[in-house]
């Protein structure tokens, strides 16, 4: 498939991915879109992840790892992963999970989408999405209740999914957000990106996914992280809402 973009990373963090990250590599690969490169953000896994990857990369110059040492949380390897994705020359860059929860079959219609917007998210919440049906139902409302009241009460963005992670940025959106007033290193983090964007006046997209619960490995959401990201929306929007799109950062 040929896009819009000449070259496009997909970076995703990961800590202890060692059952997952060969095969999502090998499923990323084999997507049917010209330029697109996997920058794996590892922090320290004790499994060896970083390992397989460097193993991986040894024989294929698409794949790249960038190691960290030690856990240093969701937040601050995008933005390490971003930040090297565009010193490459990166015109796209796609986050998602390494747990197979954001299934790479959707990517080739994210990016597709990308080309009339500023932003395309992978999302839970927009028509035709879906959440895994495993789920309990207090998850589901926990979940439902994030994205379509809290957030939404706080900081009245367009944006239907604010807390999910399988998006696609264009390189001129993330480097307007300015990456280094991001503070979040957790799960709002995502929540902070989506806030400072729409601020910005940068153009959301939706592509509806099926969000599958993980297969292997161990999530590392937990309810103590569910209540921090709920709390951090409010300092989020004290931040930010005075941002406007005469506000964007300026870089190549």
């Amino acid at each position: 498939m040929a896009t819009g973009f000449a070259k496009v990373f997909v970076v995703v963090p990961t800590y202890n991915e060692a059952d997952n990250v060969q095969k999502l590599i090998s499923e990323l690969l084999g997507l049917p879109v010209s330029g697109l490169e996997v920058l794996i953000v590892d922090d320290g896994s004790p499994d060896g992840t970083g390992q397989i990857v460097d193993t991986l990369a040894a024989a294929d110059t698409r794949i790249h790892c960038l190691h960290r040492s030690g856990k240093q949380g969701l937040g601050t390897a995008y933005v390490a992963g971003f930040k090297w994705a565009l010193a490459q020359g990166a015109e796209v860059m796609i986050q998602m999970d390494a747990d197979f929860s954001h299934s790479p079959r959707y990517i080739p219609a994210m990016l597709t989408a990308l080309e009339g917007c500023d932003s395309v998210i992978g999302s839970r919440y927009t028509t035709g999405g879906k959440l895994d049906e495993h789920w309990s139902l207090w998850r589901k409302l926990l979940s439902w209740w994030a994205n379509s009241v809290w957030v939404h009460l706080i900081l009245r963005t367009s944006v239907s999914d604010n807390t999910g992670g399988f998006r696609a940025w264009r390189r001129a959106t993330l480097i307007g957000i300015n990456l280094d007033q991001v503070r979040s290193n957790g799960y709002v983090f995502q929540v902070e990106l989506t806030y400072i964007a729409y601020r910005l006046g940068y153009t959301f997209y939706e592509v509806p996914i099926y969000f599958e619960d993980r297969q292997l490995g161990q999530s590392k959401m937990g309810l103590a992280i569910q209540i921090e990201a709920a709390l951090g929306v409010f300092s989020l929007w004290w931040r930010y809402h005075r941002l406007t799109p005469a506000m964007r950062a300026v870089g190549s």
